[in-house]
């Protein structure tokens, strides 16, 4: 037997209500917010990727679905969002056409990591971006709208932390600082953090290895030499937070390591999903449309995994849908009348009415228990004695009352089903 690809997975019927509840969400409150779709292709030309995310990173080093095509051009199945939005920004000069340009986009992403809770190598994510502007105002709006979204789905075990990276200047003053704290500790640390103090020190931050987090425990922080500009626009956002009733806390060792990130980077952290707890994360990244070939444009965004959401909703049990119904299901009591059922079924689907009927020749008895397993709300009944008469019969399925209609006034049963 054919099996999924370990790392991917089907998404079945039965799920798809809450995938299409969560989606629901997103587009309100990004559309609230005033941001625009965008939709990218799933793969781009692989040197976005590496310009865009970082050589450096686990990303591009490790986990990219990478292919040369029959051109003999390398592609990359897109590991993340914000480089093709970008891509598509500069492509099509959206800046010529309006100063500020509010974008948000959902789709699937691929990456060939090992997989864990809520984590596949197709996954799902959501987020926005905002480019043209270095108002505070829209670092903040990202933070509330991410809050917002997972707040509506009923979250409660919710941690924001918040930091700044400043501008370039300030931080290349930072790291050098930073390397004279952790040579001296060098053979100590772990391997992959002993790569990352030539390629991209800061993020030994987020290394997961017990001893290099108790080295890091006293190494120097960034916001210590942040310079006045940097923590005006910091303030500004925490400030706004504060004004939006948005709980958050200042985590100094939160870093984005690629030199194109500027002033606030967050993430969402839930209690709900186990150790893998981020569930979005984003942050200001001024310098990445000029490094993707664009003129200088600031920019903000954030992006949060679907699959980690539903697994903390789920873990929370924080909302619950009603089980789908359909409007109505035909009975077909007698062979014979498959026909004027089917066509009737059609009339109604017509209206815009949810429809179903017997495609199994199954006894009136097998029917009514699919009409019950598909929580029908009503039973229209063809055949039989009342048939013979030019009636049929509706059941509504909640009160058991029944009413017979003229077998060609299905606008009177209609109206019937829907005044209910």
């Amino acid at each position: 037997m054919i099996k999924a690809i370990t790392g991917t997975r089907d998404i079945l019927p039965n799920d798809i209500p809450k995938w299409n509840y969560l989606l629901s969400i997103i587009e309100s409150v990004f559309t609230e917010f005033n941001y625009k779709e965008i939709r990218t292709p799933i793969f781009e030309e692989t040197s976005l990727f590496a310009r865009g995310i970082g050589e450096a990173t686990d990303i591009v080093s490790k986990e990219m679905y990478t292919f040369i095509d029959r051109s003999g051009e390398s592609i990359t199945l897109r590991p993340e969002m914000t480089a093709g939005v970008v891509r598509a920004f500069i492509e099509h000069s959206l800046d010529k056409k309006q100063n500020l340009n509010k974008l948000f986009y959902a789709g699937p992403m691929f990456r060939q990591e090992r997989p864990q809770a809520g984590r596949f190598r197709q996954f799902h994510q959501f987020g926005a971006e905002a480019l043209g502007s270095n108002d505070p105002l829209l670092d903040a709006e990202m933070i509330i709208m991410s809050y917002d979204i997972f707040n509506r789905l009923g979250l409660k075990k919710l941690i924001v932390k918040i930091n700044s990276l400043g501008i370039p200047e300030s931080r290349e003053n930072y790291k050098k600082v930073l390397r004279q704290y952790v040579e001296p500790h060098l053979n100590k640390l772990s391997s992959e953090s002993r790569k990352r103090f030539d390629t991209n020190i800061m993020r030994i931050f987020d290394s997961k290895e017990e001893n290099d987090q108790k080295i890091m425990e006293n190494a120097p922080l960034l916001i210590e030499f942040l310079d006045d500009e940097s923590l005006e626009h910091f303030e500004k956002v925490k400030q706004t937070l504060l004004t939006a009733n948005i709980p958050f806390e200042v985590d100094t060792k939160l870093v984005r390591g690629l030199d194109y990130y500027t002033h606030t980077t967050f993430e969402v952290v839930s209690g709900s999903v186990g150790s893998q707890s981020a569930l979005c994360g984003g942050g200001r990244y001024n310098l990445l449309v000029k490094e993707l070939g664009g003129n200088e444009t600031p920019g903000v965004g954030f992006a949060a995994g679907l699959e980690r959401i539903l697994l903390a909703c789920e873990n929370e049990k924080s909302f619950s849908l009603e089980d789908e119904k359909i409007d109505l299901f035909i009975v077909t009591i007698e062979k014979g009348l498959e026909k004027f059922a089917y066509q009737t079924a059609v009339d109604f689907r017509r209206k815009g009415l949810i429809v179903d009927l017997d495609y199994l020749i199954r006894s009136v008895k097998a029917q009514m228990r699919e009409a019950n397993r598909l929580n029908s709300k009503y039973v229209l009944f063809i055949g039989g004695e009342e048939f013979s008469n030019g009636e049929i019969v509706l059941k509504n399925m909640s009160s058991s009352e029944q009413k017979n209609f003229s077998k060609n006034d299905l606008d009177k049963i209609y109206t019937s089903i829907k005044e209910k």
